[in-house]
């Protein structure tokens, strides 16, 4: 063999190792990512080549699956009544991809999650049959909860005080996600795309707004574990009105006829005093009621139900004019339903903070669970004393205060009612807020909610927490005690 035939042969030898090289590289190593890739359509064709898994409420699916004609998907997600639980399984769309527990559970309701195969089927890479979401929902409490809120734009949560179990999840105006199921549904997205009122928008996890007097309560709390104040019945040190530290800002209430001068926190709260509260958070000062904002779960970023929750922010870097507005929930104080239904239900289960969820397991098909979520995951918030004292005051609220279109026949019923500012020198129509807990002390059964609404309709002088979001909250929580 001479020089030349020598030289070719190592050269095409190397270039076969490189490609035999390059070949296994992307088999062994980058197969995975190319087969998970959004752009692959064999991705998409797998995902949709047989009946997707369900998305369980109490027992029952909400969600199911139908044979399509022509094309490569073989099947559609289709879903019982949709606008319903929109807020809750997301929509799961052969074009637009899919959200909330259909996103985050895609793998497991398509087959493709590994957990499902046994050894023999991971090798073969066939797949399986694919597995159930089973959800904490209560279909009571959620029906009630969309049918209160109705034609506005709003958003509520319910959640169990002692187990962390999200009992409803609504947001309105909703979307039938049957609608964006398939491949040829451009009309129907690009409508949602264009609506004002975003219905794609989880507001119950994923807009947090100003939280208004509803936030009080957050201060209170801080006021009684510092020790500023001895109990919700120990008169405060509150001029009427307030002017606002360094400022010739003058703080006024609501209902100017109240007698909110140097008024107890239980006083405060049953008028909603502005006064009080924006002066009790000027001396704590906002490293404690930043402090106490956090506990109950502001600026955790990483708050996973298992669908992330958008952060709800307590500021920092205010100077002391901006921390007294921060007392009545304004200034850059921002919060989502969810965030002030784990507010009340800490304040209910005796100061616990049980961690909400929605999802209680997720099962293969022969129902063997892949994943559980426990129960009464506590984290300790405030004293039980503090607690018992707040659910003493948030009850004068219900009773004869701010919040009355609670009260439930035979049940203990504490809240505490919001008015948030909306625009610049709150020129447009404020938000209107309710938080609130319900215990029924012959069964023992108990709800948190926390209602917002966003946009009624309603004229300005019409808007108030007891007026538009109390009735909603009311409703969710006579479903949950019965």
């Amino acid at each position: 063999m001479n020089k030349t035939i020598r030289h070719t042969s190592v050269f095409v030898l190397v270039l076969v190792l490189a490609l035999l090289g390059r070949a296994t590289w992307v088999q062994a190593y980058e197969g995975k990512a190319l087969a998970d890739d959004s752009k692959n359509r064999r991705k998409t064709i797998a995902q949709y080549a047989q009946p997707l898994g369900n998305i369980v409420v109490a027992g029952s699916p909400v969600t199911g699956s139908k044979k399509t004609e022509g094309g490569d998907l073989a099947y559609k997600r289709t879903y019982t009544d949709g606008e319903l639980y929109a807020a809750v399984t997301g929509y799961s769309s052969q074009a637009y991809g899919a959200t909330q527990l259909e996103g985050i559970y895609s793998d497991v309701l398509d087959g493709t999650d590994d957990r499902l195969k046994n050894p023999v089927d991971a090798v073969t890479r066939k797949q399986q049959e694919p597995g159930t979401v089973v959800t904490t929902i209560d279909p009571a409490v959620q029906k009630a909860g969309y049918e209160a809120l109705g034609d506005t734009k709003g958003a509520a949560v319910a959640v169990d005080p002692a187990t962390g179990r999200i009992l409803g999840m609504v947001s309105t105006p909703s979307y039938d996600p049957s609608k964006i199921a398939g491949t040829a549904d451009g009309d129907a997205w690009q409508k949602l795309m264009d609506d004002e009122d975003k219905p794609l928008v989880n507001r119950a996890l994923r807009q947090p707004l100003p939280p208004g007097s509803t936030f009080k309560l957050v201060v209170a709390a801080a006021a009684l574990e510092d020790g500023l104040y001895g109990s919700v019945d120990t008169a405060t040190k509150s001029p009427n009105p307030y002017t606002l530290p360094n400022t010739r800002t003058v703080l006024k209430n609501e209902n100017a006829s109240a007698p909110c001068e140097n008024a107890t926190i239980r006083t405060a709260l049953r008028y909603s005093c502005n006064n009080v509260f924006a002066k009790m958070a000027a001396d704590l000062g906002q490293a404690k009621v930043k402090s106490m904002a956090e506990k109950f779960g502001f600026n955790d970023a990483e708050l996973d139900v298992p669908v992330r929750a958008y952060e709800s922010v307590y500021p920092s870097g205010m100077d002391s004019a901006q921390t007294a507005l921060t007392g009545i929930g304004q200034f850059d104080v921002t919060a989502t339903p969810l965030q002030m239904a784990m507010v009340s239900a800490a304040i209910a289960n005796d100061g616990l903070l049980a961690a909400p969820h929605m999802v209680s397991e997720v099962v293969d098909s022969d129902g063997d669970a892949l994943t559980s979520f426990d129960d009464g995951d506590t984290t300790r918030i405030v004293s039980s004393s503090t607690a018992e004292q707040l659910r003493s005051a948030m009850r004068t609220v219900v009773e004869k205060g701010t919040g009355t279109n609670a009260a439930i026949a035979g049940a203990e019923v504490g809240g505490k009612t919001g008015t948030a500012q909306h625009g610049e020198n709150n020129s447009k129509t404020p938000y209107a807020w309710f938080t609130s807990y319900a215990k029924d002390p012959s069964t023992g059964k108990q709800v948190a909610v926390a209602v917002m609404i966003e946009d009624s309709g309603a004229a300005r002088s019409e808007v108030s927490g007891n007026g538009l979001a109390a009735p909603v909250a009311q409703k969710m929580m006579a479903a949950a005690l019965k």
